[in-house]
């Protein structure tokens, strides 16, 4: 009886396949833990420094980018395809639409004006579209889309599915707003509603953290929906800067 010799050339591929495969994941896994540890120092860095360090932004991004490049994520799989742009821009305006008209309700509305009162946020024209046309785009959506939907998400779904990777990078979302939440806390976030105390810092980042990483849930559902990080970073957009116009607005209809 001759025995044929293709069965353990079968056996011998699947056994490569599967090592080639086990690498590929590992090699995906390591990726994330980087990016990660990256975000981390970033995080830290961000608080430590001055407000407004809009450098940091402009250099960790496309640093990310071209980690996630090296790492062997295509351009699709970061959400920066040029295949995608209109797509990812249609969302991104619908989005920007869908919040402005919430804000302008809540702006409407006596019961619901003075949520709009941040005084952070207490500002003169020029300084609010300064703020929602150039310190919050390049400041903070440039980094944290690239960071979160982009690289971070696709280094994820590499090797985890598409939902697992909107909602691991959401909950990571919401941890990188921990330090900012307790500089809210600092500067009396909820002055005259709790006493400051540990409470009261339990409760602003409890609910910072739970806040942002529903928002990231819904820009990453956005970003996986139309393939393009431009439709996250047009709600994260609207959310954020309309957030500081709008502000502007309630401020003046009270004065």
């Amino acid at each position: 009886m001759v025995t044929s010799p293709a069965l353990p050339l079968r056996w011998g591929r699947s056994a490569s396949r599967f090592r080639s495969e086990t690498f590929r994941r590992r090699a995906a896994v390591a990726g994330t833990v980087v990016v990660v540890g990256a975000l981390a120092a970033l995080n830290i860095a961000r608080h430590v420094l001055p407000p407004g360090t809009l450098w940091l932004s402009l250099a960790a991004a496309p640093a990310l980018v071209a980690f996630g490049r090296a790492s062997g994520l295509s351009w699709h799989q970061m959400g920066l395809s040029r295949q995608r742009l209109r797509s990812g821009g249609l969302w991104g305006l619908g989005a920007i639409a869908t919040v402005g008209g919430v804000y302008a309700v809540g702006l409407l509305l006596p019961m619901t004006r003075s949520f709009f009162l941040d005084a952070r946020y207490h500002l003169g024209p020029s300084e609010a579209l300064l703020t929602a046309f150039v310190i919050i785009p390049v400041g903070t959506i440039l980094l944290e889309e690239i960071a979160f939907r982009s690289v971070l998400w696709g280094m994820l779904h590499r090797h985890m599915t598409a939902w697992k990777a909107v909602l691991v990078s959401s909950a990571l979302f919401g941890l990188w707003h921990v330090l900012p939440a307790l500089g809210d806390v600092g500067r009396g976030g909820i002055s005259g509603v709790v006493p400051p105390g540990p409470l009261a810092t339990a409760m602003v980042v409890g609910g910072t953290v739970l806040f942002t990483a529903i928002g990231g849930v819904v820009a990453g559902e956005l970003r996986r929906r139309s393939g393009s990080v431009l439709a996250s970073a047009g709600m994260h957009w609207a959310t954020n800067a309309l957030g500081v116009l709008f502000a502007l607005a309630a401020w003046k209809v009270v004065s």
